[in-house]
């Protein structure tokens, strides 16, 4: 990893001395302060039930967070690597350069799974920062080598290869569609590849897996395919229009497919992809309309400076939990002491978890807010 100076060439909309749109900044940012928000109660087992993930089938705000990102990794790919390409920039480069951002991310995530006790036999392969680099690098060949024609068909392509798998293929002992916990294709498949090498929660499944990876691309590509929309010529009022009414339309799609296939996170079946990415942009063109199209911006500076770091603070917020799981104060660990002595003092129940988790949004920000103010942004 690298820090770097943004340019000081700008689009309409965007921060001074930074080239980027603020909506997507602060959308990304409040992205990210959803996810270690989700990620760090200080006792799941008395966490409100919006700040969980729903168990199996269904889905709740917490499971909106990833695929919101991966959907902006696609938007920002597009802004990112369009404007080279028309300049006649050596697209192989382009893709060696992705491939080599993308192995980081993967190779951060490895780290994080490593730590603290380096246990290479019982490595967890999958994880987010894998996904999320093995998405953005498939995105980039696609990318890369198509036209938004030919994108709009590998995102077909990608869905409708895992539909047929999950559907049709016979697991041995269930039988062909089963999505059960145990006896889905999916479950089958990364057991075959990753046993021994999957969440330690679960130990027989994932929910980063190797099957379910591929509608994931998807969530990607149908933020490339936002991309483009707001690179035409039209007007700020037109695209947010058809980002919303697109969003909405994406919405009904997964509502329906629903009927004969779950929206399910841990899976990310088609209608999960497909409703996560229309409830993205929908939210998004509402995000675009206000802050960049109509100057709001109270209460999003901060959002906006969380968004322009954004792995870099994900990666942080895993280095702060692993650290503040493995310092003892006596008995308890630091996160224990902490709430014990801090968070039960000020609240309970709930409450108290509630109290943990923001206190790890707010020390992340203050990491965020001492990168913006020296000019640091960390492309990986």
């Amino acid at each position: 990893m690298q820090p770097i100076e943004a340019p000081a060439a700008r689009e309409p909309g965007s921060l001074p001395g930074l080239g980027r749109l603020v909506s997507l900044d602060v959308f990304r940012g409040a992205t990210i302060a959803g996810m270690i928000l989700v990620n760090n109660s200080g006792n799941f087992s008395q966490t409100y039930a919006p700040l969980l993930h729903a168990d199996w089938h269904g889905w709740t705000p917490t499971d909106m967070v990833f695929p919101f990102f991966l959907w902006m990794v696609g938007v920002s790919m597009t802004f990112s690597m369009a404007r080279r390409v028309a300049e006649g920039a050596d697209r192989g480069k382009l893709l060696a350069h992705a491939l080599r951002r993308g192995l980081i991310i993967v190779g951060l995530g490895l780290a994080l799974n490593l730590l603290p006790h380096f246990d290479f036999a019982n490595l967890r392969f999958p994880g987010v920062l894998q996904r999320i680099g093995v998405c953005y690098m498939a995105a980039t060949l696609i990318f890369l080598f198509t036209r938004w024609r030919g994108q709009v068909i590998a995102l077909g392509g990608v869905l409708a290869l895992y539909w047929g798998l999950m559907t049709l293929y016979p697991v041995p002992g269930h039988g062909a569609g089963v999505l059960s916990k145990e006896g889905n294709f999916a479950r089958y498949f990364d057991g075959l590849l990753l046993e021994g090498h999957m969440w330690a929660s679960s130990k027989t499944w994932d929910p980063e897996g190797i099957v379910s990876t591929l509608p994931a691309i998807g969530t990607t590509l149908f933020g490339v395919l936002a991309g483009h929309l707001l690179r035409t010529g039209l007007t700020l009022a037109e695209k947010c229009a058809w980002l919303m009414a697109g969003g909405n339309g994406l919405l009904f799609a997964g509502l329906m497919l629903s009927t004969w296939m779950p929206i399910n996170k841990p899976l990310w079946t088609v209608p999960y992809a497909i409703f996560m990415a229309g409830l993205a942009s929908a939210m998004f063109g509402l995000c675009y309309w206000l802050i960049d199209g109509q100057g709001w911006r109270r209460g999003t500076r901060w959002l906006a400076i969380y968004g322009m770091n954004a792995i870099t603070i994900y990666v942080l917020s895993g280095l702060i939990a692993k650290t503040m799981g493995l310092i003892r104060l006596g008995e308890l660990t630091a996160k224990g002491w902490v709430m014990q002595n801090i968070c039960l003092a000020l609240a309970s129940g709930p409450n108290a978890s509630l109290l943990y988790a923001l206190a790890n949004v707010a020390v992340c920000y203050a990491a965020a807010w001492w990168m913006y103010s020296r000019g640091w942004f960390v492309r990986v």
